[in-house]
């Protein structure tokens, strides 16, 4: 059997074991639109904490931490760790604010929407839809490059195996099959992460053997004080935290989890989790360049030059098969569960379960573009760093909101589009080259550290502007335990602009 035909099997294989156990999860009960979009106040903290870290860890983390060790070294991989684990520390407090202010909701864009009225959150939605779909796109590409390098099977032919088991299970069970099989593919990605490391270490003639060259060519990688790492890091700090605030598959857990105690292990145990994973990931890279690889496919690179054998490489194929089978589950049902809230007010006398049948078809439909997208083996670096560029011009406004309630939907508004446009000054273009004469233009940190710091002036100035002229505006937050309720209670709802005020 050649190369080939054997990382098909194992596409196959894995896909349908995987799906198969998610649609056995999902005959265990009837699916309700709630179950489907929350599966509220179900699962136990060590659940939570897979289905968390799994989600989180993509088949992105044996392509763009890799790169980071390999071409910012240890520096760059401890920024990189920080800001994929800092968002689930954050959710922590987060998320239990957000259960406590509204213990019947369902999404980030559903408290904005009735927290600061229809235009940001249609900024919002698009905000979280873009990342989120950008991300889906990103995943299955990653998947499809991994087995085309290691295979060459073609691109398109991955993805399609791939998506289709994922959306057989997501489609049919929803979050709650999706939690599943991410605890099941969490059991399999840490051992045979560490297996993929030490496998690397031993084929190189252990640790030292394996650095002498780094430490020869380029030893600014191996030590903290890199200053173009430090920079990178911080970088990546404000990008990814910005970003992951509004993955809603990060939202649907915190209402997943039973109590306010379970959120608060899961996700501060998850960050713990994500710091030695991404640390190892970001260790392959400094690793592949002993034979001086340094792109995304550092990684991939490194195992064919080991020239290791097959058995080595179906494992590593079955790695990645579950990084992103657990992430594309996690988007693909995030990305319906931001929509489900306008279908109810769209058609507010469909029933819940025709409301429950719309969301699984949007989910197909949501997918479909992206196939398309992975079967070219675009480079979707640019579109995640603009992606979260624009989450990072609305992230303060939106969380502040949580705690603020002299903060409006005008200044949400105008402070998240004041934002945006000031780090877009500085954002470069395509080519990563500047596309203006102002200092510091084309400066990736200038770009997200920019939206950051202006939306909190312009919402902390105008706020202090208001109390001195007199007009100070309270929101009450009983809005959002009062009138947002669970789906099933939701039947011939309509909802009015009195609700968005």
């Amino acid at each position: 059997m050649t190369i080939g035909a054997t990382a098909i099997a194992v596409i196959l294989v894995t896909v349908a074991s995987f799906t198969l156990l998610g649609l056995l999860q999902a005959s265990r009960h009837t699916i309700t639109l709630e179950d489907y979009m929350v599966s509220r106040n179900r699962v136990g903290t060590g659940m939570a904490l897979a289905t968390i870290v799994a989600s989180a860890m993509g088949a992105w983390i044996l392509f763009s931490p890799p790169e980071v060790g390999a071409t910012s070294g240890i520096a760059g991989i401890v920024g990189y760790c920080i800001g994929q684990a800092t968002p689930a520390a954050m959710l922590a407090f987060l998320g239990t604010r957000m259960r406590f202010l509204m213990p019947n909701g369902h999404s980030l864009n559903e408290y904005v929407l009735y927290r600061f009225g229809q235009t940001m959150y249609v900024l919002t939605l698009g905000i979280g839809v873009f990342y989120m779909f950008i991300y889906l796109a990103a995943e299955l590409t990653a998947i499809a490059k991994a087995v085309e390098l290691m295979a060459g099977v073609p691109l398109w032919l991955t993805a399609l195996l791939v998506i289709t088991g994922v959306f057989i299970y997501t489609v049919v069970g929803g979050l709650e099959a999706s939690i599943f099989t991410d605890a099941l593919q969490f059991v399999v990605i840490v051992p045979l992460l560490l297996l993929s490391f030490g496998v690397a270490v031993v084929a190189l003639g252990g640790w030292e053997n394996a650095i002498a060259p780094v430490t020869q060519a380029a030893p600014e990688l191996l030590t903290l004080t890199n200053g173009p790492g430090i920079k990178f890091g911080a970088t990546l700090v404000i990008a990814v935290i910005a970003a992951e605030m509004f993955n809603q598959g990060n939202w649907q857990r915190v209402y997943a989890c039973k109590t306010n105690t379970v959120v608060r292990r899961s996700f501060l145990g998850s960050s713990l989790v994500i710091w030695p994973m991404l640390l190892l990931a970001g260790m392959l890279g400094i690793l592949a360049m002993h034979f001086g690889f340094n792109d995304d496919r550092a990684f991939f690179s490194l195992i064919q030059a080991l020239e290791l054998p097959t058995w080595v490489g179906m494992g590593i194929l079955l790695l990645v098969l579950a990084l992103v089978m657990s992430t594309l589950s996690a988007l693909l049902n995030g990305i319906a569960s931001v929509f489900t809230l306008d279908l109810v007010r769209l058609m507010p006398t469909t029933s819940t379960a025709g409301i429950l049948r719309a969301s699984r078809i949007l989910t197909v439909i949501i997918g479909i573009p992206a196939i398309l997208i992975a079967s070219q083996g675009y480079n979707v670096l640019y579109l995640f760093l603009l992606a979260d560029l624009v989450c990072a011009g609305a992230v303060f406004p939106v969380l502040f909101g949580l705690y603020s309630r002299r903060l409006t939907g005008t200044m949400a508004v105008w402070s998240a589009v004041v934002a945006i446009a000031t780090g877009a000054l500085f954002f470069p273009k395509p080519d990563f080259s500047p596309w203006n004469g102002l200092p510091f233009a084309g400066d990736l940190l200038v770009s997200f550290a920019a939206p950051i710091v202006v939306s909190t002036l312009v919402c902390l100035v105008w706020i202090q502007l208001k109390a001195q002229g007199g007009k100070t505006e309270a929101f009450d937050f009983g809005i959002l335990s009062r009138d947002i309720r669970a789906y099933g209670e939701r039947e011939g709802l309509k909802l009015t602009e009195d609700t968005y005020n």
